[in-house]
């Protein structure tokens, strides 16, 4: 019963925060789900957890699709290719890990999602609003 109260009021927080966000802030969100998606993975991996591991891999896999229709090819060209291209070989190396088990590639992209995600923030403040993400 606590269990269920304790997580009914995780979801409201998170929808509080994701309806109080900006567009910049919500994709350092996405950075951090996935990351935290791929750390829980990570641990399923070592200790044989199969169907957790997948759970994990997949969810990792749907944030990084909505990070990927979130460029904005109009305004951001060349750097929305740039990460477009490298979301999809993310994907892909995501697959691989799931299916051969392979914690290597899932802390390969891991470190890539943490690159892209320092880049993120270091964006100035001024230009929150006209970052590159598309609502859709």
């Amino acid at each position: 019963m606590i269990n269920k109260a304790l997580n009914q009021y995780k979801s409201v927080d998170l929808n509080t925060a994701v309806e109080a966000a900006s567009p910049h802030q919500l994709i350092s969100m996405l950075f951090r789900g996935a990351l935290e998606s791929l750390a829980k993975a990570t641990g399923h991996i070592e200790r044989n957890e199969v169907q957790e591991r997948a759970r994990q891999i997949n969810k990792a896999c749907e944030i990084i699709v909505a990070l990927k229709g979130s460029l904005n090819f109009e305004q951001g060209e060349e750097i929305a290719t740039n990460l477009d291209n490298l979301y999809s070989y993310m994907l892909g190396a995501l697959m691989e890990a799931n299916s051969k088990n392979d914690v290597a590639k899932v802390k390969e992209v891991s470190e890539l999602i943490v690159t892209i995600s320092e880049g993120w923030s270091q964006i100035p403040a001024e230009e929150h609003q006209t970052t590159s993400y598309k609502e859709g």
